[in-house]
């Protein structure tokens, strides 16, 4: 698997966790949710912090896997992902995860995470204005 192409040096990454996962190209964790099976590089705690918010861009339960889940991956182009030189680094609070997807699958995940970021402020920021004090 090539290393990521990320915009940013791997050093801006906080989480020696995350650094190490996203540099080193570690073990690959799974995202199965409504359907897909992305496959992820990072620290377990921010995996399922990006887990917990994707969840929340969806009806469905978010899950992450730390194997191959059964029937693999069904994108064909998913399955080529991990030869391209080019994947996102996605920021979780001070660490980072990096989807070994397609294009098309990155930018879905991607939409999923900023949707869900977007719907856990307005929830905690509606939750903040409607307590008396």
């Amino acid at each position: 698997m090539s290393s990521p192409d990320v915009q940013q040096p791997l050093s801006t990454i906080q989480c020696d966790a995350c650094q190490s996962a996203v540099g080193g190209q570690q073990t690959v964790s799974f995202l199965l949710l409504e359907g897909l099976t992305i496959p992820l590089l990072g620290c377990d705690d921010h995996l399922e912090q990006f887990s917990s918010v994707c969840e929340l861009s969806s009806d469905d339960t978010a899950e992450i896997v730390h194997y191959r889940p059964a029937g693999g991956l069904s994108c064909p182009s998913c399955r080529l992902a991990p030869y391209s030189t080019s994947h996102p680094l996605i920021r979780v609070r001070d660490g980072a995860i990096v989807p070994i997807a397609c294009p098309e699958h990155q930018s879905e995940i991607v939409q999923r995470f900023q949707t869900g970021l977007r719907t856990k402020q307005q929830l905690t920021s509606d939750l903040v204005t409607h307590v008396d004090p």
